[in-house]
């Protein structure tokens, strides 16, 4: 976020503060070196200095192929680290998302102050481990406010856990004979989950473009081009 005023009576951010988001707010815009902090359920996280291979570099795999699938997909928005206002206690910062033009149909919008309020169709969070709080306190709060699909990949156990909306419960959605997982929100968002944690990043996006070149894909870029 970008500071837009400055207070010198303002408190910083600390780790497990409770505030209203809009507190929240005024003290990250005010606190210009801190590069990533979230409210979940009215409780502030503030980010840890980012580890290379922990996380860096499987964000970067996994923004490769969201961004993939977004620059062959039109009326389909890819972000890395937007803030999110999803309610009055929670402004989480997703490591990143897919979400459908408000235009098109989408369930968010981009504010007049250039955030994301609303939910994104499509949620991606590199974890440590399963104790990480966003298989936890984020993962209800995604799910409560109608989040579609929510892809969680946990670093230590190695392990990519992707969740469906349905009757507001996370349901997982598990890989076919041949390893894919395929997005029911996003036709063609094909994921070879073996790949991936394998780290072999061509063999990902080339299942992909499997994905994109199917008629289920074409269908979806034509229904989001429809008048509406």
């Amino acid at each position: 976020m970008t500071a837009t005023f400055t207070r010198t009576n303002l408190a910083p951010l600390e780790n497990g503060d409770r505030l209203t988001r809009y507190e929240f707010e005024r003290r990250y815009q005010a606190m210009t070196q801190v590069k990533k902090a979230e409210l979940i359920e009215g409780v502030v996280y503030v980010a840890s200095p980012v580890r290379a291979t922990k996380h860096g570099r499987p964000h970067a795999k996994i923004m490769t192929w969201l961004g993939t699938y977004c620059a062959a997909t039109p009326g389909v928005d890819v972000q890395d680290n937007a803030t999110v206002r999803l309610d009055a206690d929670n402004e989480p910062q997703p490591d990143a998302l897919l979400r459908i033009e408000t235009e098109l149909g989408g369930n968010s919008r981009i504010s007049e102050d250039d955030y994301i309020e609303g939910s994104p169709e499509l949620i991606a969070e590199i974890a440590a481990s399963s104790a990480s709080y966003d298989l936890n306190d984020k993962l209800n709060v995604y799910r409560r406010n109608g989040v579609k699909e929510y892809i969680v990949w946990q670093m230590y156990e190695n392990r990519l856990d992707w969740f469906i909306l349905k009757e507001g419960r996370y349901i997982s959605l598990e890989p076919d004979k041949s390893g894919i997982i395929r997005s029911e929100v996003f036709p063609g968002l094909w994921l070879s989950v073996n790949a991936l944690r394998e780290g072999n990043l061509a063999e990902v996006l080339t299942v992909l473009q499997q994905g994109l070149q199917t008629d289920e894909n074409q269908k979806f870029v034509e229904s989001l081009q429809r008048p509406r």
